[in-house]
């Protein structure tokens, strides 16, 4: 094996070992996303009740149109916690791939 043909394969090992770092996982951006989305949309609807009362929100409530159950309430911050987890890990998950995507397909 000559110099020039040990110099190219170690090129491309460290090009395919950087590509492999540059990569993530998709999984664990997902949950991430999902304890992020889902605890900040919990505590933006419990601050809103515990700050004005069962009428407050009008902006937040809209929400109510997307997920089925939610409103500014109690009641709504649990289901708030399951749509705000479910919707932060789609959104990571999608993020994820895509990104993976883009890194494969870099040369």
């Amino acid at each position: 094996m000559t110099t020039e043909s040990v110099t190219m394969a170690g090129n491309k090992r460290t090009e395919e070992i950087s590509r492999e770092v540059m990569r993530i996982q998709a999984g664990v951006l997902a949950m991430v996303c999902a304890v992020l989305g889902g605890l900040l949309l919990f505590s933006m609807t419990v601050w809103l009740v515990v700050k004005d009362g069962p009428g407050a929100g009008p902006h937040l409530s809209l929400l109510g149109n997307y997920f089925i159950g939610y409103s500014v309430s109690w009641g709504g911050s649990v289901i708030g916690l399951f749509y705000g987890a479910l919707t932060g890990g789609i959104v990571g998950w999608v993020i994820g791939t895509i990104y993976n995507l883009v890194v494969g397909l870099r040369k």
